[in-house]
């Protein structure tokens, strides 16, 4: 199904305005204090331009307008129930529908032949120590935050730390793996960097190793 509005960010939006009527700031604030901008790629650039589309398209509507001191007049917006409709048939297709994702450490390591085994060793411990520090950091946030908030709430703060935690694992074991020398691969990727093969296959395709 193609949708009206594409940017996660119009999800964000009538997820917020579900809660009820809000003008843009309110909004954004509401993103920012309920975490939603931790779990999808938000651009706040965008924001006016999602709202508006969302507007267009009957999914939002304008109620009203305010004015806080000397502060311009603010324009206020509700869900309408098209945009129930939507918010709710958008979910069941995040949730139930795989869609190909490209995250960036997935295309570096397609190409960790490029640098020497060493190089690669003192990479992933640098993303593994990091990786570390932010999920402690989100495990103290959670007990600090979370408590008293439904579990609901909470699931995608759940799968967040949990794709952490096995991340953590695969590097870890991965680092076992060439520290100790059983990488079965190891020794042809050694060599290549010693004998300066690395670079443009023949087929042109990355980096050769052989």
């Amino acid at each position: 199904m193609a949708r009206a509005v594409t940017n996660l960010l119009g999800l964000a939006v009538l997820g917020t305005l579900a809660q009820g009527p809000m003008h843009r700031y309110e909004i954004a604030t509401t993103i920012r204090e309920q975490g939603k901008d931790d779990d999808m790629d938000v651009k706040w650039g965008s924001l006016y331009t999602v709202v508006k589309n969302l507007e267009r398209h009957g999914l939002v509507e304008a109620t009203g307008t305010d004015r806080a001191g000397a502060r311009p007049e603010r324009t206020i917006y509700r869900i309408t129930d098209a945009g129930v409709a939507e918010m709710a048939d958008w979910t069941r297709e995040l949730v139930g529908t795989p869609t190909p994702e490209h995250p960036a450490f997935a295309a570096g390591l397609s190409m960790l032949s490029a640098v020497p085994p060493a190089d690669a060793v003192v990479l992933l411990r640098e993303r593994m120590t990091r990786l570390e520090a932010v999920l402690q950091q989100r495990r103290e946030r959670l007990a600090r935050e979370g408590a008293g908030v439904p579990r609901l709430f909470l699931v995608e703060d759940e799968y967040g730390m949990a794709m952490q935690a096995a991340e953590i694992a695969w590097i870890r074991g991965l680092l076992d793996e060439l520290e100790a020398g059983s990488f079965p691969d190891l020794a042809m990727w050694q060599h290549a960097h010693d004998a300066g093969t690395i670079g443009p296959s023949a087929e042109g395709g990355g980096p050769a190793t052989t």
